[in-house]
């Protein structure tokens, strides 16, 4: 499958979250960490782990005499997917109704202001408006 196609679910994302702090990771590492985490069991996380394989999201390595799982997608473009989907969705495209949405419910700290103002000025200069 095309990564570009992937859709984790809330499930998914944090499995693939335990393997994007730390891969390769053996079965047992996964199933530690995701009961330490969300308290699930060893049947939940392998069953997570054969269905992102099937997806396409995480290889399973069984060369080695334990089976590992790394991730095949990074985390940046399933949050930049993902970021796309919501815009999409709940704010018909509008990155400026986004913002405006996110900075109604909570204050910006200055770095962060100065950090979108920079973004603007960038993508201004890239557009020549």
């Amino acid at each position: 499958m095309n990564n570009k196609q992937i859709a984790l679910t809330e499930a998914e994302w944090m499995v693939m979250e335990c393997l994007w702090e730390k891969s390769p990771r053996t079965g047992r590492e996964t199933v530690d960490w995701l009961n330490r985490k969300m308290g699930w069991t060893r049947s939940t996380t392998l069953t997570m782990l054969r269905r992102l394989e099937a997806k396409g999201a995480v290889a399973g390595d069984t060369e080695r005499e334990l089976k590992t799982f790394c991730p095949l997608i990074a985390r940046e473009e399933v949050a930049v997917r993902e970021t796309e989907n919501l815009l999409e969705r709940a704010y018909k495209g509008s990155l400026s109704l986004l913002v405006s949405s996110l900075t109604k419910k909570q204050s910006l700290p200055q770095k962060e202001i100065d950090e979108l103002y920079a973004i603007l000025r960038e993508m201004e200069g890239k557009h020549g408006d």
